[in-house]
């Protein structure tokens, strides 16, 4: 639903900046940019926020509560009128989409044992590909026969899930028998950010998953937004290959999600990581190179299974290394933080295309992996057989 939430803007974006007499509210093409940025910004608050209500008050309940703010705001988008409205509703659905990651992955890793529980999370994660492809779908025959706001009335779908969440998804033992304790009663335990820094062992893996996070969003985003313009423009493929060929990277990214939680369980979580961080610095390097269109059509199914394959290991990693009282809250914060990063990739990725090449610009992000590796060798820790208590 995250997934699904977010991309329809994308496919929405054109028809909303349209004149008035066409449908649209006649928007400007930086205003039109801008709100993608109210919907991460929005992310990002929802994450710090909910997090710690998620560790403090549940975390189905607060699971509900975050899916009925984006259903609802996402639906609102709909009704709006202005560029002004817009902007508003795509915030506030935003902080619900930023507080249901971290709470996903909580659920998953809490509720699953340590010798499945990177699959679990892959599972989660595999999610937001799915949502992507049904955006793909969906979306552009909505536009085409019914206009932008009818897709976003159809945002509203998930409110009717958070009824079966709230019916037939039960707490975590590791969270029922805290709750037990009746810990979590001052101010300082209900929002407890403050245990992300708790010793030098905590606070290094805390650095160390916000370069992760931030790398792995930042790729995201850098590549998938640019993706179609670079097939399109660089290699002259059609619109409509290239939105073919950008559906086969979507799914390499699936295919490499569910791989790595078998690897990471299996081999552990450091290996995993490492394989596909490697994984990545060449498949990005080899992919700004290739120039047939069958090349890039295979090779974006293996940039795709290489860049956003770990997808799944942060919120196994996250929470393995952080206690049931604030394990919700490390797992919002951490991810959102680098999901804000990664907001700037559009941005930085357009710029050097602009003054180079996009090929030049897809290659750079091979720094970006090369920090990943050593992050992950000097600050993440191995957490194969940690048993969440």
């Amino acid at each position: 639903m995250d997934g699904f939430d977010f991309l329809i803007l994308g496919f929405a974006i054109v028809a909303i900046s349209a004149p008035l007499a066409d449908g649209g509210l006649d928007l400007t093409r930086t205003e039109a940019g801008s709100l993608a940025t109210y919907t991460l910004l929005g992310a990002v608050l929802g994450g710090f926020v909910f997090g710690a209500l998620a560790d403090t008050y549940g975390r189905v309940r607060v699971l509900m509560w975050s899916i009925v703010i984006f259903a609802v705001f996402t639906a609102a988008t709909g009704l709006a009128q202005n560029y002004w409205q817009i902007a508003i509703f795509r915030f506030f659905a935003g902080v619900g989409i930023g507080a249901e990651y971290g709470i996903g992955m909580t659920l998953a890793a809490e509720a699953w044992p340590a010798k499945l529980r990177a699959k679990a999370t892959s599972f989660v994660a595999i999610g937001w590909q799915l949502g992507v492809l049904a955006a793909t779908f969906v979306s552009a025959a909505v536009v085409f026969h019914w206009g932008w706001r009818v897709l976003f009335f159809i945002g509203v779908l998930p409110a009717l899930v958070a009824v079966v969440v709230r019916h037939s998804v039960e707490e975590p033992e590791a969270f029922r028998e805290r709750a037990a304790d009746g810990v979590g009663t001052s101010l300082k335990e209900r929002f407890p950010i403050h245990e992300l820094f708790r010793d030098s062992r905590t606070t290094k893996t805390t650095i160390g998953m916000t370069v992760l996070t931030s790398v792995q969003n930042f790729g995201y985003y850098g590549l998938m937004i640019w993706m179609p313009s670079f097939l399109s423009q660089t290699h002259g493929l059609s619109l409509a290959r290239s939105a073919i060929w950008t559906g086969v990277t979507v799914l390499g990214m699936m295919i490499g999600i569910a791989l790595f939680g078998f690897v990471a369980d299996h081999y552990g979580r450091k290996p995993a990581f490492l394989g596909f961080q490697v994984g990545a610095v060449a498949m990005v390097v080899i992919y700004s190179q290739l120039t047939t269109s069958t090349a890039l059509l295979i090779g974006g199914f293996f940039l795709g299974m290489c860049v956003n394959g770990m997808m799944g290991g942060y919120g196994a990693v996250t929470a393995e290394s952080y206690p049931t009282h604030s394990r919700a809250t490390a797992q919002n914060v951490l991810f959102n933080v680098g999901r804000g990063v990664g907001g700037f990739a559009p941005l930085v990725v357009g710029g050097i295309a602009a003054a180079y090449s996009f090929q030049t610009a897809v290659g750079l992000l091979a720094i970006i992996y090369v920090l990943d590796i050593i992050a992950t060798i000097w600050l993440i820790p191995e957490t194969r057989h940690v048993e969440i208590a």
